[in-house]
């Protein structure tokens, strides 16, 4: 009797070359129409085709050490197959189009169910169609999800804790709290409250060495850069977004929440105002709404100029809030613009297809809209923090706008869920819109 056996979609093995390795003592079954569809994607320069070339790195090595059509046993236990067998059942063929690939491999999926039927087969994919036809024709089917975290238990970055008038009074006077009230993770906000009078409330941030709950001391409702906090999630995010002896913050939220403005906010304030850092660099990855554009021309500034544009209307608002008589203490004569800044070597605004291989020290970093990030892009991202650099990431999990990228399998999430035990790292989850009105409602009901 064969262990439980896993035959792997393309698109498993294009979002997470690992994913060969992640089954342990079982066996991974590739059919060959999968191997003709990565070839398809080896020669371009983006995530996908280097992940497309790994995979044949892998399965190159793996051949050194046996025939990989009989299948090759891997350190863990498990067994890595090659099929090329094209045989389907008689109800296969009956069903499917065999002249399409995911109905090759689903074909395929069968033919191993009906060879071991003392095995439990299942088909891995991420296309929720292929799940669809795969459970249609009797065969178990599963998402991929190593990477994944469940989004109904999303860490939000804060909680809220009633106390009683004795220890809330302690607060008042101490401005912090010993922790008798349960675990909570490095950096995690405490809204808490007295049990007397439930409109006393006070905003405390978890210290995990000294198991401390400390008042908020870096945001105290102080202007940054032109703008202060409109609701508590601002003010807390601010407070991490301003301290910095966090090096990774994350923030998420429905669009209108103001991830954005926040931390080009105090980006700008800690690189002009206090000089904290050398330079604020921002980028996004390159994901169009609809249609895209295609080739756009001029020199990489004016190509990238039109996914910058959310930047540029955040700096436009900044600019225009922020006080005339310290614009003035940068470029004497009159108020600079964002063009100024990125002159004066302030301001950076960077594609995120040109940041892998950088050290980047000394800088604050903004990765906006990281929910169209992968793990794996995630992770070098991360990776191009050099000394005394702080990361802030922002984005919604529900606009992905990626294929096989999901709420649970996004990059940002992953990295919330992984990091939010460490003490270098803080997030929060913002919910109250603030751009207008109108935005709260779309996005409150679409």
């Amino acid at each position: 009797m064969e262990k439980k056996i896993f035959i792997l979609d393309t698109n498993v093995l294009i979002h997470s070359p690992q994913a060969l390795f992640a089954f342990q003592e079982n066996r991974v079954v590739i059919p060959i129409v999968v191997i003709e569809e990565i070839d398809q994607f080896k020669k371009g320069v983006d995530e996908k085709s280097r992940n497309a070339r790994q995979i044949g790195r892998y399965l190159d090595a793996l051949r050194s050490k046996g025939k990989l059509q009989d299948g090759v046993a891997i350190d863990n236990g498990g067994v890595i197959q090659v099929t090329v067998n094209r045989e389907v059942s008689d109800t296969a063929s009956k069903l499917l189009f065999m002249d399409r690939n995911d109905n090759l491999i689903i074909g395929t999926a069968l033919y191993f169910k009906n060879l071991y039927p003392d095995s439990l087969v299942t088909l891995v994919s991420k296309d929720v169609n292929v799940r669809i036809k795969a459970d249609c024709m009797g065969i178990n089917a599963e998402n991929y999800e190593s990477d994944t975290i469940k989004y109904d238990e999303f860490y939000t970055g804060w909680e809220s804790l009633d106390v009683d008038s004795e220890h809330f009074a302690e607060i008042e006077e101490k401005k912090y709290l010993t922790n008798i009230y349960g675990e909570f993770f490095p950096n995690q906000f405490v809204r808490v409250h007295d049990e007397s009078n439930p409109d006393r409330v006070k905003t405390l941030r978890y210290h995990e060495p000294h198991n401390l709950l400390y008042a908020i001391s870096h945001y105290t409702g102080q202007e940054i850069f032109g703008i202060k906090a409109r609701n508590y999630e601002q003010e807390m995010a601010l407070d991490i977004l301003m301290d910095d002896d966090i090096k990774l913050v994350s923030l998420s939220g429905k669009a209108g929440t103001g991830k954005t403005l926040l931390a080009m906010a105090a980006g700008l304030q800690k690189v002009v105002e206090d000089s904290k850092y050398s330079r604020l660099v921002i980028s996004r990855p390159i994901s169009p709404l609809g249609k895209d554009l295609g080739y756009l021309p001029g020199t990489k500034s004016e190509k990238f100029n039109p996914w910058m544009q959310p930047i540029y209307d955040n700096m436009d608002i900044l600019l225009s809030l922020h006080d005339d008589k310290s614009m003035e203490n940068i470029k004497n004569k009159k108020k600079p613009s964002i063009l100024d800044f990125m002159d004066y070597g302030f301001l950076e605004l960077e594609p995120l297809t040109y940041i892998r291989g950088r050290s980047l020290p000394n800088q604050f970093i903004i990765i906006d809209e990281a929910q169209n990030l992968s793990p794996h892009e995630m992770k070098t991202i991360i990776t191009r923090a050099g000394e005394n650099t702080k990361l802030v990431l922002t984005g919604d999990p529900y606009q992905i706008d990626i294929p096989y990228l999901d709420a649970q399998s996004n990059g940002l999430s992953v990295a919330v869920e992984k990091l939010k035990g460490e003490n270098l790292v803080a997030h929060m989850t913002l919910d109250k819109g603030e751009r207008s009105a109108l935005a709260d409602l779309a996005a409150k009901y679409f």
